[in-house]
């Protein structure tokens, strides 16, 4: 099989977006899915956006994506890249697709002279994680990610 990546561009709002709401699915989050091919528009590509996007194809048919943004690390005083989201399609999986989209994404960071390259992986996501594992990526157990969003967002930045 013949890859190559590519940056994504407008066009591709439809196709990524299809690689989101199957992404969704497979962690059993399909329901919550809110993009649109519109908001993907305007917040992938439009003025002030803050990531980036790349589309993998195999014989040129897409077969995943990436999408991420750049981070600050204080104690290195040097951006970092974060990997939001990186998506290969099942027929895709196991033909080394991820691992290349990962080496890309890599070369990104080292170009843009980033400290760190991260990413987030869910705890049942096995096969991922050996594939985080084989390429030498470090589990950050010591972290516990939080967040807000939704109702709960908005009453604590209201002051409720």
């Amino acid at each position: 099989m013949n890859f190559t990546i590519r940056d994504a561009t407008p066009d591709d709002a439809g196709t990524i977006l299809r690689f989101i709401t199957e992404l969704a699915v497979f962690e059993n989050a399909g329901h919550e899915v809110e993009a649109t091919e519109e908001s993907l528009k305007a917040s992938l590509f439009g003025p002030g956006s803050v990531t980036g996007a790349a589309i993998i194809e195999a014989d040129g048919l897409p077969a995943g994506f990436a999408v991420w943004f750049f981070n600050y690390s204080t104690w290195q005083a040097k951006n970092g890249l974060y990997l939001e989201d990186l998506y290969i399609s099942p027929d895709y999986r196991g033909s080394g697709a991820g691992k290349r989209m990962l080496r890309h994404l890599a070369k990104i960071a080292v170009d843009k002279g980033c400290g760190r390259f991260e990413w987030s992986v869910l705890d049942w996501n096995e096969p991922a994680i050996r594939v985080y594992d084989a390429i030498g990526g470090e589990p950050q157990n010591e972290w516990i990610r939080y967040r807000l969003a939704g109702d709960r967002l908005k009453a604590f930045a209201e002051g409720a």
